[in-house]
């Protein structure tokens, strides 16, 4: 039996391995090593929940012999592995609860896994139709879908999981469908192509209503002639822009966002990007087509950031908390959470180094960091330390992962001519005293509060 260390060194020769493997020479053996290695690739899978469910013991195991109280042990666990594996720490929670779940309830699952039959992903797939039965319900359902595991495909799986999950507690089946339609909500998330995913967890029956409703309305935009060389996904889009907003035209929807660009993309004819915190580059000249297409008034902010590194500059404040202006400047520097793979939306601005220990409230020190990142640094053996390029947090195993924060004007074009030409119609200055100087400008526009990406919580996949 190998060593924790054995396999570490053994995978590691295996990656060198494969990065010298001959070229395939026949078709057939392409494909035969495709499907080997995706089986490794879930068994490996499989290795790394066990390993998750080990990590989590040996935690709480440590935490109890220190007196740590049971409701608080194992805090930040799925935070540490989730950087282990590089993602979100929204995602080890996830994968926290799969591996529980395996471990503890679904020993067919997890074998299955653990072969390289199925993968990670199909095995999530039932782990999630079933969350919400008892522990005797949610073994049953796995006993019962064991040997289609791997034959069904990740749709059929889901919905077979779920017919033999509702067969299994009817009432309680019920119940689900009860909360689950509590939960819903609407989302928005970047897309490629300075686009977005606006998403809506609906109830069954409401959201086949709407999509039936924009299809009809499509269907008949197209028969009476209207549809102006649109087709009939450009048509349903619009109509909904128009039916949430009482626009006549969707384009026609006045604007309240943030974007940073310089005075040299907006005014005249430079071609670098702007920036919507929190989205993404946005092309230029698609800027200016925002700017000057809106009906709403559009206000301007100068912001100001370094010729050399192209950062936004530092700001401090006397208070312990960050507001204000210097609350927006870590905001717009930052743009996501900065925790290294997290990218969920800003939530807190707080201290890299705490203000009991002596952390000031400073553009240095400040961090802009979702909820669930910002309560886990607080848990015992967690540090951070920031400054405005990057952030470094060092878990309790005493490893260490840091991640570089980008600059805003790395993605922007440097200007320094002051935003005198604008010929839009209204300027709002700050008038607090906490204030940037520089030689670089940007303008920036109102933006509402972002929102969570679309999330599935349920038990087992936290």
């Amino acid at each position: 039996m190998l060593t924790p260390q054995e396999v570490c060194a053994r995978a590691s020769e295996f990656r060198g391995l494969l990065r010298e493997r001959a070229p395939a020479v026949r078709e057939c053996e392409a494909i035969d090593v495709i499907r080997a290695l995706e089986e490794l690739k879930s068994a490996i899978e499989g290795a790394q929940a066990a390993l998750a469910v080990e990590f989590d013991g040996l935690r709480r195991e440590a935490e109890a012999e220190r007196g740590v109280p049971v409701a608080a042990r194992g805090k930040g666990v799925a935070a540490e592995v989730a950087l282990a594996r590089r993602e979100s720490p929204s995602q080890g929670s996830r994968l926290v609860g799969l591996a529980r779940a395996l471990a503890e309830e679904m020993p067919h699952t997890r074998e299955a896994l653990e072969s390289g039959e199925i993968s990670e992903w199909r095995a999530t797939i039932v782990c999630r139709e079933t969350a919400w039965l008892s522990r005797e319900d949610r073994a049953e359902v796995d006993r019962q879908i064991a040997p289609r595991l791997a034959d069904l495909g990740s749709r059929q799986l889901g919905r077979e999981a779920r017919r033999i999950a509702q067969s299994l507690d009817v009432e309680g089946a019920v119940r689900h469908l009860d909360r689950a339609e509590s939960e819903r909500r609407v989302t928005v998330r970047p897309a490629p192509g300075a686009m977005a995913y606006l998403t809506a967890l609906l109830p069954m029956t409401q959201a086949v209503a709407v999509y039936a409703s924009l299809t009809r309305d499509a269907e008949g935009a197209r028969v009476t002639g209207s549809s102006e060389g649109r087709g009939k996904g450009q048509l349903m889009a619009d109509r909904l822009v128009e039916l949430v907003t009482g626009q006549e035209r969707a384009a026609d929807v006045p604007l309240k966002i943030q974007m940073l660009i310089s005075d040299g993309s907006l005014l005249d004819e430079g071609t670098a990007p702007g920036w919507i915190p929190g989205h993404g580059p946005i092309p230029a000249s698609a800027a200016r087509r925002v700017a000057g297409n809106t009906r709403g008034e559009v206000f301007l902010r100068r912001l100001f950031t370094s010729p050399e590194s192209g950062e936004l500059v530092a700001m401090e404040s006397r208070s312990r908390e960050f507001t204000g202006e210097l609350r927006r400047m870590i905001l717009l520097r930052d743009d996501v959470c900065r925790t290294p793979w997290c990218d969920a939306p800003i939530r807190h601005a707080d201290h890299a180094v705490s203000h009991a220990s002596g952390g000031a409230t400073s553009f240095e020190n400040g961090s802009g960091l979702c909820e669930r990142c910002n309560y886990v640094k607080e848990v015992a053996g967690w540090r951070h330390e920031a400054d405005p390029r990057s952030l470094s947090v060092t878990t309790p195993t005493g490893h260490t992962y840091s991640a570089d924060t980008p600059a805003m004007a790395r993605h922007i074009e440097a200007g320094i001519q002051r935003l005198t030409r604008a010929p839009l119609p209204q300027w709002e200055r700050s008038s607090g005293r906490e204030q940037a100087s520089g030689p670089e400008q940007f303008a920036e526009r109102e933006q509402a509060p972002s929102q969570d990406p679309e999330e599935v919580g349920s038990r087992g996949i936290a």
